[in-house]
């Protein structure tokens, strides 16, 4: 009897719990506004950004190379990835409403996961095809022919999803019993395992996992692509020669060294040392600040891209028009 009535409690208190409440940034009403405001542009931008890098880059001919194809694909996360965190915030700022629902808070936390995993892969690719183009030029088509950079980039959706779910599902099997409060602006995989009442360890040892796949594998495996990569250009005799090389993987390095600290700081460090509004400040650069900066990275600093945007420009379209 006093198994089921045990049994019975745990169902009850798994199930107390059928929405969370987000914190978010700030309790000012009139900072909120300007939140909202400044969000909404950063936003926009980021969705119109990415659109018009991956429309230059589908329009040239001469951009249908390995590099941007990633490219275009790390332009797709990331109008995947701030979609998942800014609507919500942005309802949260102009409507004061800081509820999310169970499974919508679960859904949120699933799909923000496989964007964090999937670009963290992705950008180690792209500092792969990078140390092949610079290190192994005469072999680079060889290396990363067609059929290598679809199977790599399925392969860095696939992983995602995976992993994502396996977080998911294990969260699932939580009890959330204490406390419905999420100290962030979006439902964050680390401060809503603090919210449960149930045993976390399955979930912290996916997390150690993750941590030494994702963060140690990708950003070991980028530093040692960067490693031969300035190995090769510090050997190259000719000043000019060497600026040729270095600006085809400067864009990158920028990029890998805002977002890897930026995650490495908030997922792989010691608890100790960890601090909740700090926390929420760093992944605003990785959720929301990176998807605007990347294409601006991408298209400033990369002759060819500022080309083909100059022609897409001047033709005034960014889609064929049908012939009649």
């Amino acid at each position: 009897m006093k198994v089921i009535n045990a049994r019975f409690i745990e169902r009850t208190n798994q199930s107390a719990i059928t929405e969370f409440i987000l914190v978010g940034l700030t309790n000012s009403p009139e900072l909120q506004m300007l939140l909202f405001w400044v969000f909404t542009f950063l936003y926009s931008m980021a969705i119109a950004g990415n659109f018009l890098l991956i429309a230059t880059i589908a329009s040239c001919k001469k951009l249908h190379t390995p590099m941007y194809f990633l490219l275009t694909n790390l332009s797709l996360l990331n109008m995947f990835s701030i979609s998942v965190t800014s609507p919500k915030l942005l309802q949260t700022l102009s409507t004061h409403t800081k509820t999310i629902s169970f499974y919508g808070c679960v859904a949120q936390s699933y799909f923000f996961i496989f964007a964090l995993g999937s670009e963290l892969l992705l950008l180690s690719i792209m500092a792969f095809d990078r140390y092949a183009a610079i290190c192994h030029p005469l072999r680079y088509s060889n290396i990363m022919r067609k059929e290598v950079c679809i199977g790599m980039a399925a392969g860095v959706w696939v992983i995602g999803m995976v992993y994502s779910a396996l977080h998911t599902g294990f969260m699932l099997q939580l009890s959330f019993c204490n406390s419905n409060v999420i100290n962030h602006f979006f439902c964050d995989l680390l401060p809503m395992l603090k919210l449960s009442c149930s045993d976390t360890s399955r979930n912290e040892a996916l997390i150690f996992v993750a941590d030494v796949f994702f963060g140690m594998g990708s950003c070991g495996l980028t530093l040692t692509s960067y490693f031969f990569i300035l190995r090769a250009i510090f050997r190259i005799r000719s000043t000019e020669g060497k600026k040729k090389a270095f600006s085809t993987c400067s864009s990158h390095l920028f990029v890998v060294t805002f977002y890897f600290s930026a995650v490495i700081y908030t997922y792989i460090r010691p608890t100790s040392v960890s601090s909740i509004d700090n926390d929420k400040l760093v992944s605003l650069l990785y959720s929301v600040v990176t998807p605007v900066v990347n294409p601006i990275i991408y298209s400033l600093r990369n002759k060819e891209v500022k080309e083909a945007l100059k022609t897409l420009t001047r033709k005034g379209k960014l889609l064929p028009r049908s012939q009649n």
